[in-house]
């Protein structure tokens, strides 16, 4: 099978500035950034060297373990994710019968919160390329979420995971259309922050396909209008063929047994549950309480020990069991996932409490905490942030005139202080 993927990066790589092509892999170890984040001002330039070289160390351990085991385990998940995919569709097939339409959703689900989670965006980070694979490689696989690999792989690999919750360069921050921080100057469209937010959840798929297509590149010129006919045209190819293979196949072959209709909704369920998972993984591991963002002066002069503590800083974990962190692709350990993202996804769970010792070693906050609280802060903060943040200064203070805040705001007046 052949590798295409060289042509696919310089072609994206190619629309931003030398400044915002991907870093990781270049960064110098010594030094210091002009600005630390307030949570790491603590820090002397030495101490974040040092910091950089555990850290660097860790990794350097897991790449010399590594093997047999490791390609073992990945095999194994592709085949189990396989098997309730079709195990669920063949469910689906006598869905008439409430038993097996039930069965079919959880079998359509399972395979595809593994397929996206612990496989797609694995192997789409290059955590198997060591392997040799072809078949389960970054510049081959072709994940079962509408959105194309070689976007997604630009957005996120590239930019998200270069430029984490820097504002004004990680796109991934709202996503362009929520307010996620109050870093993020308010708008009229913030008032629906909850209702999108609420829409995009089961239909996560299609807002990251939409997402990934850089409208607002393209309104900057940043990225050119051919460069987005052809990623349009990838989008489409790839929507057809998940459409057929997910709402006309198998709800075709399930009419055969009057199960048409079953399999049909069966199929809308399973990709809406996967659809609702990821958004509540992804969102929790960015976006909880004591999760930071960052200005885009901590950018200049950052070393590898700053990029480190920025992903550190700027990413949450989630606690559970083991079955709980497959479930979740690993993305429940965000923080080792930042800062080794193309490490095996089966590691992180050995690496975290190495990670969490450093962080208490050098005073730096670790976020992490069960999925029903992170996603209940989340959810808090979306709602809260869809109000302007002098609506809450004023509530929360006692002072009268928050609603004419909001209607000022609305209209685009500033509130005198002593309304």
């Amino acid at each position: 099978m052949t590798i295409t993927n060289a042509s696919v990066v310089e072609r994206r790589t190619a629309i931003y500035t030398d400044s915002e092509k991907k870093r990781t892999g270049v960064l110098p170890t010594e030094g210091g950034t002009t600005t630390r984040p307030k949570a790491a001002a603590h820090l002397t330039d030495e101490q974040v060297a040092e910091l950089g070289r555990e850290l660097d160390a860790i990794r350097d351990e897991v790449l010399a373990k590594r093997g047999a085991s490791d390609a073992a385990y990945i095999r194994k998940v592709i085949k189990i994710a396989r098997t309730f995919d079709i195990a669920g569709r063949t469910a689906l097939i006598f869905g008439k019968h409430k038993p097996m339409f039930a069965l079919g959703v959880a079998g359509v689900s399972l395979g595809k919160i593994l397929e996206n989670m612990e496989i797609g965006h694995n192997v789409l980070h290059g955590q198997w390329d060591w392997m040799r694979d072809p078949d389960i490689h970054s510049t081959t696989w072709e994940w079962d979420f509408v959105a194309p690999a070689r976007g997604w792989q630009h957005t996120h690999n590239d930019l998200h995971h270069t430029y984490t919750n820097v504002m004004g360069k990680d796109r991934d921050v709202g996503y362009n259309i929520l307010r996620i921080s109050d870093e993020q100057p308010w708008q009229k469209r913030d008032v629906f922050n909850v209702l999108v937010n609420g829409v995009l959840a089961p239909a996560f798929e299609w807002g990251i396909a939409s997402y990934d297509l850089e409208w607002d590149q393209v309104q900057t010129g940043a990225k050119s209008r051919e460069q987005l006919n052809e990623d349009v045209e990838a989008l489409k190819a790839k929507a057809v063929r998940q459409v057929l293979k997910d709402y006309i196949a198998t709800p075709l072959v399930a009419s055969l047994t009057g199960s048409g209709k079953w399999s049909l909704a069966g199929m809308v369920a399973g990709n809406m549950v996967r659809n609702v998972w990821a958004h509540s993984v992804i969102f929790c591991g960015h976006f909880p309480d004591e999760v930071d963002v960052f200005t885009e002066d901590v950018l200049d002069g950052e070393t590898r020990g700053d990029w480190y503590i920025r992903q550190m800083l700027g990413s949450a974990n989630l606690s559970g069991s083991p079955l709980f962190h497959i479930l979740t692709g690993n993305l429940s350990h965000q923080i080792e996932h930042h800062l080794f993202p193309d490490l095996p996804s089966n590691r992180y769970i050995e690496v975290a409490p190495k990670v969490r010792e450093i962080c208490d070693r050098y005073n730096l906050h670790y976020t992490t905490g069960p999925l029903g609280t992170q996603l209940a802060q989340t959810w808090k903060k979306i709602a809260k942030l869809s109000l302007p943040d002098e609506f809450w200064e004023r509530h929360e203070s006692g002072k009268p005139g928050k609603w004419q805040v909001l209607r000022d705001a609305w209209k685009g007046r500033t509130t005198p202080e002593t309304a």
